[in-house]
């Protein structure tokens, strides 16, 4: 297979240069050879690369600045995937995308579900959401991955904000009502791979297109999440004022941000197990793996 990969230096991009490699020649690229706020850049990228498989690992993910920059996180989020689908639908490509836990409200009582009613709260949320609609109405063969709470060795996240504030800090306060999976960038991208093996030798009829939910297994809040950090980074010897016993659980009204998130951000991934034939992991193993690239760093 010919794979253009959009995104190559982000989080999810960093995992999928590793992870794609064994399928065949990977084409990829990021900012400023691949515009996604450009038409013509995403036309003129695609037309050149003639792939059998685009997989977009780029968005605008700046989930607050998008309140105050709402066109630019709608070119990216939104109109990007337009584009993307009707390049592919032309050449035959195949595309994968990834979105988010943020395109629900959170009110839900369990996880959700593919079929459930989108109600994003805020724009980058309700952009990814109208991106999502936008593939699909390309009529491109596609993939859409929703995923949640996205973290890596590489690249800026929560883990290693954690990191950094623990061995600065003695307390910190994070906050604890709002529950989902946190999911590493290389399951993202081993998942990815997976799916893309299985195209070469089953029936596409089999694995048809649209959205399916991808998160690591288990559940746990922000909180839970910053001392499970903490924890696994006092076991690898990190040098770390913060003890995790020491961070404050509070509610989100005592966190005030631009834009709203949902309480619950739980995704079921029945679909995708079912349709790949795939387990997926407790997201305590995607920590601990990061966690071990990040101690040899240091």
């Amino acid at each position: 297979m010919r794979l253009l990969l959009i995104g190559r230096n982000g989080q999810v991009g960093f995992e999928l240069r590793r992870a794609l490699a064994p399928l065949g020649e990977v084409v990829a690229v990021d900012f400023p050879e691949c515009n996604l706020a450009s038409t013509d850049s995403i036309r003129q990228m695609i037309d050149t690369a003639r792939p059998d498989v685009i997989i977009n690992a780029a968005a605008y993910t700046a989930v607050d600045k998008a309140e105050a920059e709402p066109a630019l996180a709608r070119a990216i989020n939104a109109e990007a995937p337009a584009v993307i689908g009707a390049a592919a639908k032309m050449i035959g490509a195949r595309v994968i995308h990834y979105s988010t836990d943020y395109v629900y409200d959170g009110d839900k009582a369990t996880a959700y579900r593919e079929d459930d009613a989108t109600a994003p709260l805020c724009v980058y949320g309700a952009t990814k959401r109208d991106g999502d609609a936008a593939l699909a109405a390309s009529g491109a063969a596609h993939f859409v991955f929703r995923t949640s709470w996205v973290f890596s060795a590489h690249g800026a996240n929560f883990v290693k904000t954690v990191l950094r504030l623990g061995a600065e800090r003695d307390t910190l306060s994070v906050v604890a009502d709002q529950i989902g999976a946190p999911t590493s960038a290389a399951l993202l991208a081993d998942v990815t791979a997976q799916v893309l093996g299985q195209l070469r030798w089953r029936d596409a009829g089999a694995m048809p297109s649209g959205v399916y939910h991808l998160t690591a297994g288990g559940e746990t809040s922000w909180h839970g999440f910053a001392q499970a950090i903490l924890a696994g980074g006092v076991s690898r010897g990190l040098t770390l004022r913060l003890a995790p016993d020491a961070v404050r659980a509070i509610a989100t009204s005592e966190y005030p941000l631009p834009a709203r998130r949902p309480a619950n951000s739980r995704l079921d991934t029945g679909k995708l197990q079912r349709t790949f034939g795939l387990v997926l992991p407790h997201w305590q193993a995607g920590l601990d793996h990061v966690l071990d690239q990040i101690s040899k760093k240091s």
